[in-house]
């Protein structure tokens, strides 16, 4: 195969793959905790709207990331109330913030920008570039292109794989995390707060939304459009699920549908042997083809954490 092309094929897994993966460790973060997410799609979306509006107003930054952050925590801490301090149900909960998140920013950019929804566009001056600019053209397409020519939340999201494990997995605070979800009573019966380490786990899952939410204005499109996410929350809870809730599972499953994604954007058009031009439609529909299936195939065989969606109760 074409080095040109392979290497153009891994460039863009990996800038597909950036918000799914992101988006992926934040539920995973959750639900390792016992609290279902399915307000990831309207954190996301939230966070990007955020940014824009920030990034277009004051020209910075970091102010465009503060300001994601801030409101997908804010969205993560209200999701706690009502599930974790008040028991409420944990699904019809994140439903909830999707259903705001897709009405609330439509409503606003409407008001503050008068653009039927969509933000001006991001300025150069705070849109995210490649860290090494002249890669592809010192080190070729594959290398050049594909590996090194990515800007910085790209190696952010693939160094937060392994920082994720190592916080599930290495320290005290990761082992507390995974027993509130397995054995929510044993970690009262120790002295931790359960609240509190749920609200913990929510904390760092919002954090995670803002930065997949920012990274599709900051680095893929120039402005905020309506309903932009476009069922990436739901790409992302799907992989966390393929990935048996593990952040190396949540990962290749993440690469898997960049993968699928990129293909897909090369095949428009093209006309395979037997088959002919495939539709484009058809094409764009692989991908959200392959979550179907997978939650259809797997949610019912991988083993979810124990106390995932149950409220706890104090016993007295």
């Amino acid at each position: 195969m074409d080095e040109v092309l392979v290497g153009t094929v891994l460039a863009s897994t990996l800038r597909v793959a950036t918000p799914l993966l992101l988006c992926a460790l934040a539920g995973l973060l959750s639900e390792r905790a016992g609290v279902i997410d399915i307000g990831l799609e309207g954190k996301m979306l939230l966070a990007a709207f955020a940014a824009a509006a920030a990034g277009a107003a004051w020209g910075s930054t970091a102010l465009a990331l503060a300001m994601a952050m801030g409101v997908t925590v804010l969205m993560s801490g209200l999701h706690g109330l009502a599930c974790v301090s008040h028991r409420g149900d944990q699904v019809v909960s994140g439903v909830a913030i999707n259903l705001i998140a897709a009405g609330l920013t439509v409503v606003l950019g409407i008001a503050w920008f008068g653009q039927g929804g969509q933000t001006p566009p991001v300025g150069d001056q705070v849109r995210l570039s490649a860290l090494w600019p002249g890669a592809s053209a010192a080190l070729g397409p594959l290398f050049g292109e594909g590996l090194l020519g990515h800007n910085l939340l790209v190696y952010l999201a693939l160094l937060l794989v392994p920082a994720v494990w190592w916080l599930l997995y290495r320290t005290r605070f990761g082992l507390r995390l995974r027993a509130v979800g397995e054995k929510a009573q044993m970690v009262d019966a120790a002295g931790v707060s359960v609240p509190r380490l749920r609200y913990a786990a929510l904390t760092l899952n919002g954090l995670l939304c803002a930065l997949a939410g920012s990274y599709l204005v900051l680095a893929q499109n120039a402005s905020f459009v309506p309903q932009m996410t476009a069922g990436r929350g739901f790409m992302a809870l799907a992989a966390m699920i393929f990935g048996k809730w593990h952040p190396v599972g949540a990962f290749w499953a993440c690469l898997l549908f960049g993968f699928l994604d990129a293909v897909a954007i090369r095949l428009q058009g093209v006309a395979l042997p037997g088959i002919g031009t495939v539709p484009v439609p058809a094409i764009q529909a692989l991908p959200y083809l392959l979550t179907v299936v997978l939650l259809a195939g797997f949610i019912g065989r991988a083993r979810a954490p124990a106390e995932l969606g149950r409220p706890y109760v104090k016993e007295h």
